[in-house]
């Protein structure tokens, strides 16, 4: 599918599009200039967002975006953290108790 021209092909929309993307891999040189090509066009510069005013706007419209865990993914995820917390406690205890023990072997005749 192509644009109305014929000249490009059809590009994405939706949320995740990158803005001044082009056919050129985003990560090359090629396509960072284009990406600052198409920014400059548009006349935005280096200018990056609309100034204090506008971030709470613009963090309630982030914050829409978010998709968050449900109450049964809270409950996994806590566990999870937990069950975490547990053994990296227990391997640290072990260390401190075998070095405790090695230095008192050494140290104490």
């Amino acid at each position: 599918m192509t644009n109305p021209q014929g000249l490009n092909p059809a590009q994405p929309t939706g949320k995740r599009q990158l803005r001044g993307a082009s056919p050129v891999s985003s990560g090359s040189v090629e396509g960072k200039r284009a990406a600052d090509k198409a920014d400059k066009a548009e006349g935005t510069g280096d200018k990056v967002g609309g100034g204090p005013a506008a971030f709470p706007g613009e963090v309630v419209s982030e914050m829409r975006k978010v998709i968050w865990p449900t109450g049964r993914q809270m409950f996994n995820y806590t566990l999870i953290v937990f069950a975490f917390l547990i053994v990296l406690t227990a391997l640290v205890w072990s260390v401190d108790w075998v070095a405790g023990w090695a230095v008192e072997k050494i140290l104490v005749r």
